[in-house]
């Protein structure tokens, strides 16, 4: 029997806030990890994706916060641009009980002077990548001598991805007196190398992987004994077809082979979109931004790309190349079957690879049967899944001061647009996205290129859809 969150030594405005935010009893990692990290230990948790570990770090380091204190009180360091932004995200709304708590996201990929004058005005927690903390360190521009909690989010990955020597650097500039908390889903030496160098008599924490895959139902398909990238992209375009998802992701293991899967899906009339390392952070925020307001059917990412990601209500997953061990297998498919949902993770491969299906997924259960068993399913004028929505790009965000009310007004004036074809509305600095049911989206766009927005007209134009 899971446990309240009123079980712990929180304060009623922080537990008001957590309810509201429907977070009512701990999962196994919270119910392990925040009784210790809230006594002030270090923390070595062994967690997958989609078991509340950010919630679990998040409320540790926002009960030490001083919101009077502009110095940078916390740190947490993560793999990847997405996951920073994730977390970012989720402290915020974890944080809102507090009064004017400024959390900063340090990442690649973006301009490294905005960062600098937002870390000028002050912050309370900073989350960011090693390389791009490593920069503002180099630079002087960014003091970590305070932090009293530091976080390392995914250390596993972090080194699989070579930030040793960066986690170093970062780590030596904090607070010889700070807590620890290491979030990893393996504990290959290196990481075990890590705490002993980093961390003080910490506890050890471990949720089983397999608890966090209940939910979903595991099916293999063998795509015959012809090698060809013909034979696996039609076998995706089947699968895709014969599920009729309203999300799919279809993981690949090289960038190519996401960018020629994407292609074809597209050339078969499939709405997807694809995403790799070699998409600018403006490419990618476009495309998960349109993956996650339904604007795409199917994203197709490479496991570094997609680590961190978390897509609500993703009912499918598709290994179109076998990941090349368990670990990686258990987080892919973990994108699946959350928050009690039910989900479908399927994997197609070649007879040459029985092996590799033998020796990676001995320890799950699953059904297997001959991709020829899925029907090819086809509609006319070739579209057989439009994407049920279209995104509109506004060339202004957070810096006009724009809101997602100020869009859902001016769509809506004079009764041009019903509320109710209106989807998800993302503000960014400098760019905002709004989906809209794609019978309405010309009507929308036109609606948002005659009218102003807080007084001003900003350019309009509907997002891409091409492989980049």
């Amino acid at each position: 029997m899971s446990k309240p969150f009123s079980d712990l030594p929180l304060s009623s405005a922080q537990l008001e806030n957590l309810d509201a935010m429907s977070y009512t009893v701990m999962t196994e990692i919270q119910e392990q990890a925040l009784p210790v990290a809230l006594q002030g230990h270090d923390i070595i948790a062994q967690a997958q994706t989609g078991s509340g570990k950010t919630a679990a770090f998040a409320i540790a380091l926002l009960n030490k916060i001083n919101p009077r204190d502009f110095g940078a009180q916390a740190l947490v360091v993560c793999p990847t641009r997405e996951l920073c932004t994730q977390v970012a995200n989720e402290i915020r709304l974890l944080a809102r009980y507090l009064p004017n708590i400024k959390v900063v996201v340090l990442c690649g990929g973006q301009a490294i002077g905005p960062q600098i004058g937002s870390l000028e005005h002050g912050a309370h927690i900073i989350v960011g990548t090693p390389g791009r903390l490593r920069d503002h360190l180099r630079k002087a521009t960014l003091d970590l001598s305070r932090v009293s909690t530091l976080v390392l989010d995914e250390g596993d990955r972090m080194l699989e991805m070579g930030f040793e020597e960066d986690l170093g650097t970062i780590i030596d500039a904090t607070s010889k007196k700070r807590q620890t908390l290491l979030f990893s889903a393996t504990f290959p030496d290196d990481i075990k190398n890590i705490a002993d160098r980093y961390l003080n008599e910490p506890q050890s924490i471990s949720v089983e992987s397999g608890k966090v895959l209940t939910n979903i139902q595991q099916h293999f398909y063998s795509i015959g004994k012809n090698q060809s990238d013909e034979t696996r992209l039609e076998a995706v375009y089947r699968l895709v077809m014969n599920f009729e998802a309203d999300a799919c992701m279809v993981f690949c293991n090289t960038k190519q082979s996401t960018r020629d899967t994407a292609k074809y899906l597209i050339q078969q009339g499939i709405a997807a979109l694809a995403l790799h390392g070699d998409l600018e952070q403006r490419e990618r925020d476009q495309v998960l931004i349109q993956f996650r307001n339904g604007s795409c059917r199917v994203l197709v990412a490479t496991d570094v790309a997609a680590r961190g990601l978390d897509i609500e209500q993703l009912p499918l997953v598709i290994n179109a190349d076998l990941p090349r061990d368990l670990e990686v297998y258990t987080h892919r498919i973990g994108r699946t079957g959350r928050a009690g949902n039910e989900g479908i993770a399927i994997g197609i491969f070649f007879e040459q690879e029985r092996f590799r299906v033998d020796a990676l997924f001995e320890r799950t259960e699953n059904q297997e049967a001959s991709i020829q068993s899925i029907a090819v399913i086809g509609q006319p004028n070739g579209s057989p899944m439009p994407p049920a929505k279209r995104t509109i790009i506004i060339a202004g965000g957070r810096k006009n001061k724009i809101r997602p009310g100020d869009i859902l007004g001016t769509l809506t004036a004079e009764k041009a647009i019903d509320g109710s074809v209106i989807g998800r509305i993302d503000i960014l600095d400098h760019n905002s996205f709004v989906a809209i049911d794609t019978a309405y989206a010309k009507q929308a766009l036109a609606q948002l290129e005659s009218r102003k927005i807080k007084g001003q007209k900003f350019k309009v134009r509907f997002c891409g859809r091409g492989v980049e």
